[in-house]
């Protein structure tokens, strides 16, 4: 479930050669008094889309105008494509990389929300006391995808010292990481390990975020001509999704799991549940500068310092601007933090 790297690498490179471009119709833009509104997702339904399915569930993007349909994504689905294409309005970018590649591309859209203030990958191992932090995996053997090698890797090489000899391809098969006690391997928070626990085997997770790794995650993605001629319905869009986002995480979460399990029925109750509770323990949504600008924050210093480390890890050159990536006109305005308020009594 490592979509947020592999979707996010290709996808800009194919935005800038579409060669047809599908434009949503005038007649389609209403309905009765709601504007209607395309949103892609960037894989199979699943919690970490739950702020979506809540604002839907629990009648938010109507209050704020809108009718919402949620598109959901999966292996065959490349957001900044549809994007690019204007065949939809609105894309989730699973990471940091996705508006750089897109801004690096000139691929005419930007982030304007990002509802993952800690991107959710981890590395793996088995039980052992060689390894306690992603320090002490240097010079060891990892395996990361394909995509990964061009992105975060890079990072990693340049903070830690890894080394591209550490390197062993990931297929998304766990059966080598069961079979090997010495195994690292990259995953996704709410999913490989869980899926290792099923096994019976109770791994050690190390999320990178927690060492030093500044990406933001799951952002809202808007085209440039959206946000130029029609500000008014990204706002609505943004403020009605950071309040899903809210109610998901601190209320009753159960609207949107409903909506979740019927657009995926791979779902189940337990993985929902285990999914909360990992965005919450680990601060993915609310932490940090959401605490007093809202759900879905973002800051120049933040995306600054993403750009910075990147290309000093090589992974863009230095002439790219990091602010063509993203715009915070639509964020930081603690929208929400009274239905947070509400909700914890806190």
């Amino acid at each position: 479930m490592n979509r947020n790297i592999i979707l996010g690498l290709m996808g800009a490179a194919v935005a800038v050669a579409i060669a047809i471009v599908l434009v949503i119709q005038p007649d389609r833009e209403t309905e009765g008094d709601l504007v209607r509104v395309t949103f892609a997702t960037d894989w199979k339904a699943q919690a970490e889309h739950g702020g979506f399915y809540q604002a839907l569930a629990k009648g938010y993007y109507e209050e704020a105008g809108l009718n919402v349909e949620i598109l959901q994504g999966g292996p065959g689905v490349n957001v900044p494509q549809l994007l690019a294409a204007h065949s939809v309005n609105f894309g989730l970018g699973s990471n940091s990389f996705i508006p750089l590649n897109m801004a690096a591309a000139d691929a005419g859209a930007k982030a304007v929300m990002a509802s993952f203030q800690k991107d959710p990958q981890v590395f793996i191992t088995h039980p052992r006391d060689d390894v306690k932090s992603i320090a002490d995996m240097k010079g060891k053997p990892i395996m990361v995808s394909d995509a990964t090698v061009s992105a975060f890797w890079q990072w990693l090489k340049s903070k830690y010292g890894f080394a591209d000899t550490q390197i062993r391809k990931y297929t998304f098969n766990l059966a080598p990481f069961l079979t090997d006690e010495h195994a690292i391997q990259q995953g996704y928070l709410s999913s490989e390990p869980y899926m290792i626990r099923q096994q019976g085997v109770e791994p050690q997770v190390f999320l990178l975020s927690d060492y030093g790794y500044p990406g933001y995650a799951a952002f809202i993605l808007a085209s440039d001509r959206m946000i130029a001629e029609r500000p008014e319905i990204v706002q609505a869009f943004v403020d009605a999704s950071i309040r899903g986002w809210v109610d998901y995480v601190y209320g009753d979460p159960s609207p949107a799991n409903e909506l979740i399990k019927r657009d995926n029925p791979e779902m189940t109750d337990d993985i929902l549940a285990n999914a909360i509770r990992l965005m919450k323990e680990n601060g993915i949504v609310d932490s940090g500068e959401t605490l007093t600008l809202g759900v879905g924050a973002m800051t120049n210093e933040r995306w600054q310092k993403f750009h910075d480390e990147m290309v000093t890890a090589g992974v863009y050159e230095n002439s790219l601007s990091v602010h063509s990536a993203y715009t915070l006109e639509f964020v930081n305005q603690g929208v929400g933090l009274d239905l947070k308020k509400e909700l914890t009594g806190e």
